[in-house]
């Protein structure tokens, strides 16, 4: 697991990336807290060429724990924050806040869950990834910024940390990733995850509906939402002066 940490003699942080990104979407995010917070971003297995045996969130959320400092905070986006639900459940002495943003407990629609992506959506990136990885990031760059205020800003924000990748995308990685998407349901261990959360969630989200979020607000026993209206899937990248603002006020909590 590769890791990009901040020096400093502060509180820590621990920043979980979504799928089909690495580490260095947080580029704007890990300078504006660490004025306050020592900052760590590993690479996560579902991105990044390394072994490809964490077939779980659970088991990611193990490697993370493993690696982490003893006592941290923790925020995760999209299926980063479904590690984040998994390593609280797991570690709760380990991990003290958790921050979600654009997280959903259940990724893809079930009968009994409608606030996901249907399966058959993401059957076919994974179809697209046999072929072409980079075509199937490119269209979901798109899908990520679609409806956000300030779209391209986010799409360029998004293609660059794909440009910032040493190598091409390991489209064995992706499809863990995929497989992750699939098979993840959190909703029965919400009420045991008892730390203070945070959710943020762009109002035009196409990826994760706000319902999530707001169902995640509710079964979590100590979390509350926050709506940013005029982003979409990544707020962060959309307008990060305000996530990081909110992110901070939350970490400093006492």
């Amino acid at each position: 697991m590769s890791a990009a940490g901040l020096n400093g003699a502060r509180p820590d942080i621990v920043l979980l990336h979504g799928w089909g990104t690495t580490p260095h979407v947080w580029r704007e995010v890990a300078p504006l807290l660490n004025r306050h917070f020592r900052v760590h971003a590993p690479g996560l297995p579902y991105s990044e060429v390394q072994s490809h045996d964490a077939g779980t969130v659970e088991a990611i959320a193990e490697r993370v724990a493993a690696w982490a400092p003893k006592a941290c905070m923790v925020c995760g986006w999209s299926l980063g924050g479904a590690v984040a639900l998994a390593w609280a459940r797991r570690a709760p002495r380990q991990v003290a806040r958790l921050a979600l943003i654009a997280t959903n407990p259940c990724f893809v629609q079930r009968a009994d869950w409608p606030h996901g992506l249907e399966a058959r959506a993401v059957h076919d990136f994974a179809r697209g990834l046999v072929r072409e990885p980079a075509a199937v990031l490119t269209r979901y760059i798109t899908l990520q910024a679609r409806g956000d205020v300030r779209a391209a800003r986010v799409v360029r924000h998004l293609r660059q940390t794909l440009s910032q990748r040493p190598h091409q995308p390991d489209a064995t990685a992706l499809q863990l990733g995929l497989t992750l998407l699939l098979r993840t349901d959190l909703r029965s261990v919400l009420p045991h995850i008892r730390q203070p959360a945070l959710l943020i969630h762009g109002a035009r989200d196409r990826v994760v509906p706000l319902a999530a979020g707001e169902y995640l607000a509710q079964r979590l026993p100590n979390g509350r939402i926050s709506l940013m209206a005029n982003a979409a899937h990544a707020p962060f990248a959309s307008d990060p002066e305000d996530a990081c603002a909110q992110l901070a006020r939350f970490f400093d909590e006492r």
